[in-house]
């Protein structure tokens, strides 16, 4: 397999599980939210995560936990990050937003469990890192097109 379809594919896969935490959030298809527990129900998609924070940054966390704004910003970067990685477009700032969110929630994770350093975090932050620097958007999706539009050739951040 060539590496470009590689690179592609693993754009396509990040973005599935970006827009499959969002399905899962809405409509409780029985994963991680079960049916009933939906933000559609009024349930906050962040309270359960956010209260369980402990470690030195716990209390932060902690405040955040349930409120609006925080799941409105949460949602629709789940949403937007994982269709920007799917379709190829926005890769960058996608791939710089949900390694923003990777590094707050490997801070609300503390202590990890499994290991002291490294949990899922990191390692989807650094392939999403490596998503930006390679510019996979231009593999197996829109990339190629959308990189050439008028204003995304005047703010190459939207690449």
């Amino acid at each position: 397999m060539k590496k470009e379809n590689i690179w592609g594919l693993l754009r396509i896969v990040m973005g599935w599980i970006f827009l499959w935490a969002f399905l899962d959030k809405v409509f409780g298809l029985g994963f991680s939210t079960k049916a009933g527990k939906t933000w559609l129900d009024g349930v906050s998609p962040t309270a359960g995560f956010l209260k369980a924070a402990q470690g030195p940054f716990g209390d932060f966390f902690h405040s955040l936990a349930g409120n609006v704004l925080v799941d409105w910003l949460f949602m629709l970067g789940l949403l937007l990050i994982g269709l920007a990685l799917i379709l190829g477009i926005g890769v960058k700032i996608a791939a710089y937003s949900g390694s923003v969110m990777m590094v707050l929630m490997w801070f609300a994770s503390m202590p990890i469990k499994t290991n002291p350093i490294v949990d899922d975090h990191v390692v989807y932050l650094l392939v999403l890192l490596s998503l930006a620097s390679v510019g996979a958007g231009q593999y197996l999706g829109f990339g190629n097109w959308w990189k050439n539009q008028k204003f995304v050739k005047k703010n190459s951040i939207l690449e």
